[in-house]
C-alpha cells in the first residue's frame, strides 16, 4: 500500500530582518508562490513573530519560533516560554539547531526537554539533528544523528514527534555551500526513520527534512529523494523569491513503505 507526507518546507531567517524587510518580503513571497504541494513556515527572530501571524493567513505561511524554554514560566531572564509563543500566534518551533548546540551549549537532554515543552504546549517542534564534519570524516554520521534522535524518542516517544518534524542538518553544509549529495542525505534520512520505525514500527507519518545549503538549483533533486520530506532553509530563505522556488520544488508524490531493515 502507498502512503503520503505532505512537503514541509521551513523558513529560518535565524538573526535577520526588520519590520520593513518582513514586510517587503510577505509581499515578495506572495506575489511569486504558486499552488505549492507543500506546508510553508517561516521561523523568524522572536521580536517579529505576533507581526507574521497576524500576516500569516493572508500569505497563506505558518509561523515558527526559532527557539524555546524548557522551563515553563518563572526568574529565567531572557527566556521565552512554549505558552508565550503560542500566544503571540506560533504554531512551530525549531530545537536543537546546530547554532544552538554549538554557540549555546546545548545538550542532548537540553533539546529533548525543549521538545517535550513545545509539544506541552501544543507546538509543533522541527527537531534537528547533525553532525560535524570531523565527524562525517571519522565515519561517526550515523552513531551522532541516532545518539542526538534517542535522546528525543526517550522523552517525548515517536507518537508525540510525528507531530512536528525531524530535521537532518550536516554541520558542515550550514551556511557554507557545501550540500550533502542527495545520496548521502538520503542514506541518513532513511537511517532516522529506521531508528522511529524501530520503537514502534510506525515511521512514514514522520516527515523528515533536510538542511544544509539548500538552493533553488538542487532542491528538486533533493526532494526527490525517498525519505525527504522537505528541506530547512537557512540563507537561501531570506531572497522570498528564492524560497518560492524551493516551495515549488516540493512536488506530491506518493512513498512507498520503508523497507524492513
Amino acid at each position: 500500500m502507498m502512503s503520503q507526507r505532505t512537503y514541509l518546507v521551513a523558513a529560518n531567517w535565524k538573526m535577520n530582518g526588520s519590520r520593513a524587510a518582513n514586510a517587503q518580503w510577505l509581499r515578495s513571497f506572495t506575489a511569486a508562490r504558486e499552488t505549492f504541494a507543500c506546508e510553508v513556515v517561516v521561523c523568524a527572530p522572536a521580536v517579529y513573530l505576533a507581526d507574521l501571524a497576524a500576516q500569516a493567513e493572508s500569505a497563506r505561511i505558518e509561523v515558527g519560533a526559532q527557539d524555546v524554554s524548557e522551563r515553563d514560566d518563572g526568574a529565567y531572564t531572557g527566556d521565552i516560554a512554549a505558552s508565550m509563543l503560542v500566544d503571540v500566534g506560533c504554531r512551530w518551533v525549531i530545537v536543537g539547531h546546530s547554532e544552538r548546540r554549538q554557540l549555546h551549549g546545548e545538550s542532548d537532554a537540553t533539546v529533548a526537554a525543549k521538545a517535550a515543552a513545545a509539544l506541552a504546549a501544543g507546538l509543533r517542534p522541527i527537531v534537528c539533528v547533525g553532525e560535524s564534519l570531523t565527524e562525517r570524516e571519522g565515519g561517526k554520521t550515523l552513531d551522532v544523528v541516532r545518539r542526538q534522535l534517542g535522546a528525543v524518542l526517550d522523552r517525548v516517544g515517536d507518537a508525540a514527534l510525528m507531530r512536528g518534524a525531524l530535521a537532518y542538518e550536516p554541520v558542515w553544509a550550514i551556511g557554507t555551500g557545501r550540500t550533502a549529495t542527495p545520496q548521502q542525505a538520503q542514506e541518513v534520512h532513511a537511517a532516522l526513520r529506521a531508528q522511529v520505525s524501530e520503537k514502534s514500527g510506525q515511521s512514514e507519518g514522520l516527515r523528515i527534512l533536510y538542511g544544509g545549503s539548500v538552493k533553488p538549483t538542487n532542491a528538486a533533486e533533493l526532494f526527490g529523494q525517498r525519505d525527504i520530506d522537505g528541506g530547512l532553509i537557512g540563507g537561501a530563505s531570506l531572497n522570498a523569491n528564492d524560497f518560492a522556488a524551493i516551495c515549488a520544488a516540493a512536488r506530491s508524490r506518493n512513498t512507498a513503505p520503508a523497507a524492513a531493515n
